[in-house]
């Protein structure tokens, strides 16, 4: 009796750990398809927990995932969307997509055609080192929580015009998400986070775009160490609370570098916006009369703290507008903009905290103790700036003897001159920034 029991209890053990460890409590199955057959009959054929094997080839869809699994492509591994609808759709929790190409899905944006639609049941689950090629919408996370969307190469149609493509990896009304190390080009916006709240966007690349990242009702989420280049807008940053920004770079962006339309207690640090212009004519004249590039445009944005930013080489450093105002700015750095800040109101701003202030490339001011610290105030703006931003018509007596001299009184004068920004504390020197190793953001030929 006793030896009998010595070999029935390990068993009982193993038969209860495969129950408690094994997805339906049985042991996993591998699976292999065959290029050129449907991947769908084979998916309905698999238990919950199977890992699917991809070969080189070609797989026509589309298909619907509606158990866990792993779908694991090896080099070369297509699926065919079929030219309508989704490609590929996610039903099943804590399923795995990875090693794949995804091409030719559908074009209808009012469907919210997708390379790969997540549903909201499909919480948990991993999408990663994979491409997609399509006229639609990327990635679709649709109501959904906790899934990874990593390392991912999109490409829309550049055939098409930028409205008409879809959004490389769009999030309607998610939580918790992850997107990390995507590479995005071509699609309308790069990332468009919509009633979304609690996830990160890190170490994406976006380029030749409407918008990079576009936020839309969308509060505690933060955006870190992300590059854009080439777009219209880098981060697109509207409707929503308790954003981080941090350690992000737009570069030679075409229209702003960082744009936010009615944030509120968002806090904005370490991010670097580099050569936002607008196109010029042969005479250095800009294209468009008002549209000049913005490194960081602030329109109805209140309660948010811009710390150790760098806006350089971009026609307008920063333009504040429509009760933009009560915004704690301190140890950033305007650097060779060709007009460093653009406000049009006339409500005092203190733009410098406990004795420190920012560092701005034009200011002509003295240090005699030598603390660092600039000995008279940075005022950026005089009533003729607000003149002509009113009236941009009278810029062709901008370099007149009667528009310099009051110029010249103002200065003389203080008395004459309206409130406005005012940096009390003016950095002598450019902040020592500790850069952030880009070196992943590398916009290279990510099509090999």
């Amino acid at each position: 009796m006793t030896r009998r029991l010595s070999r029935v209890v390990p068993r009982m053990i193993l038969a209860a750990w495969l129950l408690v460890w094994l997805p339906g409590g049985a042991l996993a199955a591998d699976w292999t398809a065959s290029p050129g057959e449907p991947l769908q009959p084979l998916i309905e054929r698999t238990d919950k927990g199977d890992r699917l094997l991809l070969p080189e080839g070609r797989y026509p869809g589309p298909l619907t995932i509606d158990r866990t699994l792993t779908l694991k492509g090896e080099p070369g591994a297509v699926i065919d969307g079929g030219g309508n609808g989704h490609a590929v759709v996610l039903e099943a929790p804590d399923t795995v997509l990875e090693h794949l190409t995804i091409e030719n899905w559908g074009a209808n944006l009012t469907d919210m055609d997708a390379g790969i639609f997540v549903a909201e049941s499909a919480s948990g689950s991993v999408i990663r080192d994979s491409r997609l090629e399509g006229p639609g919408f990327g990635i679709w996370l649709d109501a959904v929580s906790d899934v990874k969307v990593l390392d991912n190469v999109i490409r829309g149609d550049a055939s098409l015009r930028s409205q008409d493509r879809g959004n490389g990896i769009h999030l309607f009304n998610v939580r918790n998400v992850k997107v990390q190390g995507n590479d995005i080009r071509h699609t309308r916006d790069g990332i468009y986070i919509d009633t979304s709240s609690e996830s990160l966007l890190r170490d994406n690349r976006m380029q030749d775009l409407r918008y990079g990242v576009h936020y839309m009702y969308a509060h505690d989420n933060r955006l870190e160490n992300n590059l854009t280049r080439g777009t219209r807008t880098g981060y697109a940053l509207m409707q929503s609370k308790r954003l981080e920004v941090i350690g992000n770079r737009s570069e030679d962006d075409r229209h702003y570098g960082i744009l936010m339309n009615n944030i509120t207690d968002s806090l904005l640090r370490d991010n670097r916006v580099t050569g936002i212009n607008q196109r010029r004519d042969a005479q250095g004249q800009g294209l468009v009369s008002g549209g000049e590039g913005k490194a960081l445009f602030v329109y109805n944005a209140q309660y948010n703290r811009f710390e150790a930013n760098r806006f350089a080489a971009s026609d307008i450093g920063i333009h504040l507008t429509a009760g933009s105002e009560d915004n704690d700015l301190v140890g950033n750095a305007f650097i060779d903009n060709r007009q460093q800040v653009m406000y049009v109101a006339t409500r005092a701003q203190e733009w410098s905290e406990k004795g420190r202030g920012n560092y701005w490339s034009d200011y002509l001011g003295w240090d005699l103790d030598g603390d660092g610290v600039g000995d008279t105030p940075f005022e950026p703006n005089d009533a003729m700036d607000r003149l002509l931003w009113r009236y941009p018509v009278a810029r062709l007596l901008m370099h007149s003897p009667a528009v310099l001299a009051l110029r010249w009184v103002q200065r003389q004068f203080p008395v004459f001159r309206p409130q406005g920004v005012k940096d009390s504390h003016p950095l002598m020197n450019e902040p020592d920034f500790n850069e952030t190793d880009l070196s992943q953001h590398n916009l290279g030929d990510a099509d090999a």
